[in-house]
């Protein structure tokens, strides 16, 4: 009789309870944060940033037209998907998906309604100058919506709408820690 176990299969999608954990691994600042709260070890491969942020939209040539006046330009056209991928002079990447049904009066389902639906509400964005900012808004008659107010200690935050009502959020980062 065999009694040797049958070897685990090759590869094992991730789950909460079998990702693997990096306990002995050299910590960063962000593990180091994570490490000094019980229970929680650093991960061992870690997420060092964005590659982008997928906003859905009704019309296509009216959402283009509306990101290339914010400085975003089309880099990569997506027909098959449906999308484009946009990027700004200093590489910042949006996605935008072509798919969206309009709403009346444009408004954002996760915010504008008063059922709050789990999901991802806007991107924000850093900008070095928010003046400069309010300026190219005002040249393009792009109303702001919230803002200019701090956010805690560490930003003033401005915020606009696109033409189907997606929110994004402008940041001026002056420094500290965020409350």
């Amino acid at each position: 009789m065999n009694s040797a176990r049958p070897s685990p299969p090759a590869a094992t999608p991730l789950t909460p309870t079998n990702a693997p954990l990096a306990a002995a691994a050299p910590l960063d600042a962000a593990g180091a944060d994570a490490a000094r709260q019980p229970g929680i070890r650093a991960p061992a491969a870690r997420i060092t940033g964005w590659d982008h942020v997928g906003i859905r939209v009704s019309d296509r040539d009216e959402a283009l037209a509306f990101y290339a006046r914010l400085g975003f330009r089309l880099v990569l056209d997506l027909p098959r998907h449906e999308a484009a991928e946009l990027e700004t002079a200093d590489g910042v990447r949006i996605n935008l998906i072509f798919n969206g049904a309009r709403r009346p009066g444009r408004r954002n389902v996760l915010l504008d309604e008063p059922v709050k639906l789990p999901g991802m509400t806007h991107p924000a964005f850093v900008v070095p100058d928010l003046g400069a900012l309010q300026t190219l808004l005002a040249r393009h008659a792009i109303p702001i919506t919230e803002g200019p107010h701090p956010i805690g200690p560490r930003r003033i935050a401005l915020f606009v709408r696109d033409p189907d009502g997606n929110v994004l959020e402008f940041n001026q980062l002056i420094g500290g820690d965020d409350a």
